[in-house]
């Protein structure tokens, strides 16, 4: 399949198509990397005021839900019903068809739906 850029805008909408259906969530940033699964209920964003940690981005993609993130060899409850994706004004948004890549400047988001 063909990858392409999508704008933030674009991004928004082909995941709104996605709510109601399972998906996962491989972060790889720095040195770690986790695999999240959830249930997408809702998307939102967010804008950060305070950046004092330059872990938080300028912006937030807040993909809302109940899920699991994988430990070790094991998987335990999301600490909340939401995951947060950081992002910033250079992030980049990709789209193959199947499947999304954020890259921001800490690391790499794939978010793929899954099969029920």
């Amino acid at each position: 399949m063909e990858q392409y850029f999508l704008s933030i805008e674009q991004l928004n909408e082909k995941l709104h198509e996605w709510k109601g259906f399972p998906i996962k969530i491989e972060k790889i940033e720095l040195r770690d990397k986790d695999e999240i699964r959830m249930q997408l209920n809702d998307i939102h964003y967010t804008k950060n005021t305070q950046t004092e940690d330059d872990y938080k981005g300028m912006y937030a993609l807040q993909l809302n839900g109940s899920g699991k993130i994988q430990t070790s060899n094991a998987y335990a409850p999301l600490p909340e019903e939401m995951y947060e994706i950081p992002l910033e004004e250079s992030s980049l948004y990709e789209y193959d068809g199947s499947q999304f890549l954020l890259s921001t400047e800490r690391g790499v988001y794939k978010i793929e739906r899954l099969q029920e």
